[in-house]
């Protein structure tokens, strides 16, 4: 069988407008826990997109960690290339896909950092060798292996069990612009209802073809 007669027939949920919450972090976190409960690999896992400083776009996978009606949060080391393209440029795209349950969310926006204390409350929060790895890393650098692992034991014999956060590392708030929620169906004919902010802080919610 070749590549393109791969295909999925999309028939296990519809999304309507008569359903869907009208507050797109509401309808969202329905969604994340159905994705949970229902089975899949890490729900949390999100696509996050970025642009350089020569307009290309990059896109890696990172694990969602909180998120409320102020924004999505993920934290990362703000030496990696994905911190330096976002203060060069603090705008981003996110994409959760829940092959399960046949959905997607695209989140466009503008990150914000998180405040000193939130990242380390979190950073304190992570298992031990997380911590000591968050140190290890330098992330978006070339090394050897050999080099990565030394590094490693070189922290762990400096600091044991108790590690500081790396002052180069600490989370990001994305504020979104935008959050699409899609759905497929059958012959293609996929739902995607879109909420878009307006100026006052509402909401505006639209069907797009698909």
């Amino acid at each position: 069988m070749s590549i393109a007669d791969l295909r999925e027939n999309y028939d296990k949920n519809i999304l309507l407008e008569k359903d869907i919450s009208k507050n797109p972090f509401e309808q969202f976190g329905i969604w994340f826990e159905q994705a949970r409960v229902e089975g899949g690999l890490e729900p949390n896992a999100m696509n996050v997109s970025t642009v350089d400083h020569n307009g290309y776009p990059h896109s890696r996978i990172c694990l969602l960690k909180d998120f409320d009606e102020k924004g999505f949060v993920f934290f990362t080391n703000y030496d990696s290339d994905k911190g330096h393209q976002l203060a060069q440029n603090p705008n981003i795209s996110l994409l959760f896909f829940w092959m399960v349950q046949q959905r997607q969310v695209r989140i466009q926006g503008r990150v914000e950092k998180l405040s000193e204390q939130e990242s380390t409350e979190y950073f304190n929060s992570r298992p031990l060798g997380s911590r000591i790895g968050a140190w290890a890393s330098k992330q978006s650098q070339v090394i050897t292996r050999e080099d990565l692992e030394q590094r490693y034991q070189d922290y762990e014999k400096q600091f044991g069990n108790d590690v500081p956060k790396p002052p180069h590392w600490g989370g990001y708030r994305v504020v979104p612009s935008s959050i699409e929620f899609w759905q497929g169906r059958p012959s293609r004919l996929h739902d995607r209802l879109k909420f878009t902010l307006e100026q006052d802080g509402s909401w505006n919610l639209d069907r797009l073809s698909p």
